[in-house]
């Protein structure tokens, strides 16, 4: 007994391996079922009576991906059951039917494919593992691109729902690295199928980069947007090829920190959100609330470093702007210019007195008001003013005494007023790069600019006293009297090249000229000044690009030229390449003669010379000229096209410049050490000298304390806010989706298909009973009213669309498509009848 029970054992398991090892054939009739929602022949294909999970033929492999992919399309979850319970599917086409059941929106089916796979992989899948796929021939067919994964999938559909699914799962889109990467995955990934590994880097920025995985996974989804947005307009450079693509995920990512932005209920959300930055922690909170009141709006300021120009101009952003900058002066808004211009006359006429009051009494009323950004922005215009006055009179000056200043009995003082602004300015930009950073300082153009104006000031300056000093000392030396003499009362026309006197006249030449154009960094504070100074940047940029042209072109010409005219002597003009250079410098300007190429004693010559002066100038006058017109043309249309926004975001940059604290003295006032420095500069040297008391006891620990507790209720609450706005903004999102779903007519075609599918498998359920019970033809008409019944109750379901749609194409295909339904039931209903009444005969 005992050896039979293990013969037969070893029978049953040989049978049993036997029976889970043999692979099923895709039967051609499981579409068709699938398609009519037949779950009695779909079971009977895959099972087959023997109830067992039955393993794929490699072979037709794509044939059971569309069988699966199809029950997730068609939205019947007992058909996927069935082939997933039926069938033995791999980790790839799960993860494919996951794609689909995503790419549907269908988030019952992707929890179902889900926990699958957990069944597949157990805990320890690796969901970073989908990333493989870019090394896989075998989904070649399939309609989603290398490197999508259902997350990232979902994302670009923006499916909230989905994508918390996932992610609670433990599902993440990983960085792609650096376009420069050498590892040993890029460099396979590279090697393997290049275009594959760059439209898996566009995809997975595109899930990032979405709005869906920004507001579920980040803490802060604004920074985190100004970071990405920033990322993406750097690869935009790196990767030129995919530019459209990276330049359109960089826009998103804008949008969306401005949809949040617009999701503040009231001021006070608006002042938390705005008012941190990156990394701000208590004590920078404390220290960048100035002493007027005046908020850091770290936010905002971040926002211009990262050129978030949508984010910056935002109504919200530019209403706390503007009321920073008037202040208490609540009018100024809306006064008439002439009231604006008599005040700012006002305010540089009495420039000096308001100074005083200032320098004795900053707490009193006229110091306070002195404080307000849109004042201080008169102050110091007025200042700069002055500043450009002095330089006129300076050089009227230099026209009246001509002789004393061409030669070397001038003085040092003489033409020297200037430098007591400069000395101020000097001192204003030191006092700005202590309070902003270096780093911050250098990424504004205007500040190199300044830095530039006043080296060469000071250069123009220290070479004028050299010359001082230098004549001074050579001539109590007896044997230097040559050089006592040159530097002394030798005449101008005896002075060599390099004399520092003519270096330094040439110095104070050119920032004079710059000191006049750096006026025009106020321009943005009026609008159509504003404008147009923002389009004569963007001009000069393109001049730049357009001299790098004309150079190559000019020297080609050059060469080619003066190579033809160098071995002949008789032209007086040609020859040598500076003579050459001027005229063809010339030429550009229509101010050179076309005679200067004629050398009648050598024909040859003449013709080639005379043919390529010829070119050049149909070249440079008429191609490169209009080229250049071209350039600015569209540059200054780009500009206007934009213009509210360009000259906001430049308004906003002049705002925040006198938004600082410690910079109200104008030039050159601020050169004079004001009480208020005195007392903390012997504050700071008392307390350094005094010895350390406990945080306790001291005033200053106690404020130190409170200021900490504040800040711990400070970060938390920004986050709470920040979190606010992410729910409201999936709310709206989820309100804006359900209401396309509702009026997009494949939605509802779809649903209708559902429908119908329904009902035919409900009416061949019906008609198999009244087989089975060979009922009379009163049942047959019960049947019939039933199936009329539902077709009837689909179409009431669709009424209110059908009313929508019925003057458009869209709801007449509708009409149409409901109308071939009915007639395909109908027939249905003939057959059953006559089915049914062949067997009540």
């Amino acid at each position: 007994f005992y050896w039979s029970l293990v013969v037969c054992s070893f029978i049953q398991s040989e049978q049993w391996r036997e029976i889970v090892n043999k692979k099923i054939h895709f039967p051609p009739e499981l579409i068709a079922a699938i398609q009519e929602s037949n779950m009695a022949m779909v079971e009977n294909l895959l099972y087959g009576g023997e109830g067992i999970i039955h393993q794929l033929d490699d072979s037709e492999d794509r044939l059971w991906r569309e069988a699966l992919n199809l029950s997730i399309r068609l939205g019947s979850e007992e058909t996927m059951a069935a082939l997933l319970q039926g069938v033995k599917f791999d980790f790839r086409q799960i993860h494919e039917a996951l794609l689909v059941a995503v790419d549907t929106n269908q988030p019952q089916v992707v929890k179902l494919l889900l926990d699958r796979l957990d069944q597949e992989k157990g805990n320890k899948m690796d969901v970073r593992s989908f990333s493989t796929a870019i090394f896989d021939h075998s989904i070649d067919a399939s309609q989603f691109a290398p490197g999508v994964t259902p997350l990232t999938l979902a994302c670009q559909e923006d499916l909230y729902e989905i994508v918390a699914l996932l992610t609670q799962r433990g599902h993440v889109i990983s960085p792609p690295h650096a376009i420069s990467c050498s590892c040993l995955e890029c460099r396979n990934a590279r090697q393997y199928d290049l275009l594959k590994f760059s439209l898996s880097r566009i995809n997975t920025y595109r899930g990032i980069a979405s709005r869906a995985y920004l507001s579920i996974t980040s803490e802060d989804a604004i920074l985190r947007a100004f970071h990405l947005s920033s990322d993406l307009r750097k690869l935009s450079k790196k990767e030129p090829e995919f530019k459209p693509q990276y330049l359109a995920l960089e826009q998103l990512c804008q949008e969306y920190a401005v949809e949040l932005l617009g999701m503040c209920r009231n001021q006070n959300e608006v002042s938390t959100v705005l008012n941190c930055g990156e990394e701000t922690n208590d004590e920078e909170l404390d220290e960048q609330m100035f002493e007027e009141g005046i908020p850091n709006l770290a936010l905002i300021r971040l926002a211009i470093t990262y050129n978030q120009k949508q984010f910056v101009t935002h109504p919200i952003c530019q209403q706390v702007l503007s009321s920073i900058w008037c202040g208490s002066l609540s009018g100024w808004r809306g006064s008439k210019t002439s009231w604006k211009l008599l005040v700012s006359f006002g305010i540089f006429v009495s420039m000096p007195l308001l100074c005083l009051v200032y320098w004795i009494a900053p707490k009193s009323r006229i110091g306070r008001t002195l404080k307000i950004p849109v004042i201080k922005f008169l102050l110091h215009s007025a200042s700069y003013t002055w500043f450009l006055i002095i330089l006129l009179a300076e050089s009227i000056f230099m026209e009246i005494y001509r002789n004393d200043i061409a030669s070397r009995t001038q003085h040092i003082l003489h033409n020297s007023l200037h430098m007591i602004w400069v000395v101020g300015f000097f001192w204003f930009e030191c006092k700005e790069v202590w309070i902003e950073g270096l780093r911050t300082y250098l990424l504004d153009w205007w500040n190199i600019l300044d830095m530039l104006v006043l080296s060469m000031y000071l250069a123009s300056f220290t070479l004028r006293i050299l010359i001082v000093l230098k004549g001074h000392f050579l001539c109590q030396d007896p044997s230097a009297t040559d050089l006592c003499d040159y530097f002394t009362s030798t005449a101008r026309e005896n002075w060599r090249q390099e004399d520092p006197q003519l270096i330094a006249e040439i110095l104070f030449a050119v920032t004079s000229m710059l000191s006049f154009t750096r006026l025009a960094y106020i321009l943005p504070a009026h609008e159509s000044l504003g404008t147009l100074q923002i389009s004569m940047g963007k001009m000069i940029v393109d001049m730049m690009r357009f001299l790098f042209i004309l150079m190559i072109i000019g020297t080609a010409f050059l060469c080619g030229i003066n190579n033809i005219y160098v071995p002949y002597v008789t032209s007086p003009y040609l020859g040598r390449l500076n003579e050459t250079f001027n005229f063809l410098f010339w030429t550009m300007f229509g101010v050179s003669k076309q005679d200067y190429v004629d050398m009648p004693d050598y024909v040859l010559a003449e013709f080639v010379g005379t043919a390529l002066y010829g070119i050049f100038t149909l070249v440079i006058s008429i191609v490169l000229l209009n080229m250049l017109i071209a350039m600015i043309t569209n540059s200054f249309q780009k500009i206007e096209n934009d213009a509210d926004v360009e000259w906001k975001f430049a308004r906003s940059k002049l705002y925040l410049s006198y938004f600082r604290e410690g910079l109200t003295m104008p030039v050159p006032f601020n050169i004079i050490p004001s009480p208020k420095t005195l007392l903390h500069v012997l504050r700071s040297v008392f307390r350094r000298n005094s010895p350390e008391q406990p945080p306790g006891t001291s005033m200053a620990g106690s404020t130190l304390n409170q200021s900490e507790g504040q800040g711990e209720g400070r970060v938390p609450y920004r986050l709470q806010v920040i979190k606010a706005l992410v729910q409201r903004y999936i709310e709206a999102a989820r309100r804006e989706f359900e209401e396309t779903q509702n009026n997009d007519v494949g939605c509802r075609i779809t649903e209708l298909n559902k429908v119908v599918g329904r009902l035919d498998t409900e009416m061949k359920k019906v008609y198999e009973k009244l087989q089975r019970r060979s009922m009379t033809s009163r049942p047959e008409l019960e049947g019939s009213a039933l199936l009329s019944k539902y077709i009837t109750e689909a179409m009431n379901t669709f009424h209110s669309f059908d009313k929508k749609q019925a003057s458009g194409g869209q709801g007449a295909g509708l009409q149409i498509l409901m109308h071939h339904k009915e007639e395909k039931e109908e027939r249905k209903v003939e057959k059953a009848q006559k089915g049914g009444g062949a067997v009540s005969e």
